[in-house]
């Protein structure tokens, strides 16, 4: 039975809705289309909608202290002043790997972007990286080897680093080196069972509860910090791809969605496919750290 309370805040119909970032400051939701090539925005104040044309694949986005977003594409890193529209980039740490692109990032709390790369041709090669960007606009190779580096998010004490590899079904667990940005002792987390899809987009409550989305999966799990399954939210789209806590007190849950190779029996089975869904879970987020430039 899918989870009572859901609602549409946005019908996006995104073909991979992702990246969701709230903004406390504007009381407003970011988050990307992937294949859409897009940034969007949703203000909660006057329910306005807007996007920016990123002109190729997107993965993933973050706030900025000093305003607008960093983000990563398939050409790597950037800036995006959201007032006149303008993209900066900076940096592609893998232009010499045309067959990868960036997917999943996230600001840490000491204001680095960290994005993952992923082979978008071949799924089964584990040539995807994990890089993190610094305030300097330095760039560091943190982890190789993974096939789709995804859902990336930290503990409440900043001690823990979590990180997902979708195409593995694994979610793994770092202990993290907050001052110098460092992963250490990677293990595993959570394996998914086959029949409960993959793991996509994660985020951390303020109680250190880790909410994972499940591409192909038809729902949400909350795990306790321990790995064990405290909570199951059914959701009526078959891919969820990622999730994040905003609104004013941080304790609505946003989820993004994907409606991106669904046929047409399977699009009239789940009509929201793609939409931004919400839901009060009864839990809280923390705000959303911004990057230091």
């Amino acid at each position: 039975m899918v989870e009572s309370g859901l609602r549409v805040v946005v019908a996006s119909r995104n073909q991979i809705g992702e990246s969701p970032v709230w903004s406390t400051a504007e009381n407003a939701l970011y988050w990307v289309d992937v294949e859409g090539k897009s940034i969007q925005r949703w203000r909660e104040d006057d329910n306005t909608i807007r996007h920016w044309d990123v002109g190729e694949p997107v993965g993933c986005i973050g706030l900025r202290q000093r305003g607008g977003l960093v983000g990563a594409r398939r050409s790597g890193f950037f800036f995006l002043d959201v007032a006149t529209g303008t993209i900066t980039p900076l940096f592609d740490p893998e232009a010499h790997l045309p067959d990868n692109r960036f997917n999943d990032g996230k600001v840490d709390r000491r204001g680095r972007f960290w994005a993952g790369t992923r082979n978008f041709i071949d799924t089964e090669k584990a040539a995807g990286s994990l890089y993190r960007l610094d305030a300097d606009l330095s760039v560091h190779h943190m982890e190789k080897g993974m096939r789709c580096p995804n859902g990336m998010a930290w503990s409440p004490n900043n001690k823990l680093m979590y990180l997902c590899d979708t195409w593995t079904r694994n979610i793994f667990v770092y202990d993290f080196d907050a001052d110098d940005g460092i992963l250490r002792n990677r293990r595993l987390f959570v394996e998914l069972p086959e029949n409960e899809g993959f793991p996509d987009g994660l985020t951390v409550d303020a109680e250190g509860f880790v909410w994972n989305a499940h591409y192909n999966g038809w729902r949400i799990t909350r795990y306790a910090p321990d790995g064990r399954v405290y909570r199951v939210i059914r959701m009526p789209v078959q891919h969820v791809t990622s999730l994040t806590f905003g609104g004013r007190d941080c304790g609505t849950l946003y989820v993004t969605s994907a409606s991106l190779r669904l046929n047409e029996e399977e699009r009239l089975r789940q009509p929201v496919a793609g939409n931004i869904l919400a839901l009060e879970t009864g839990a809280r987020g923390l705000a959303e750290p911004q990057f230091a430039a």
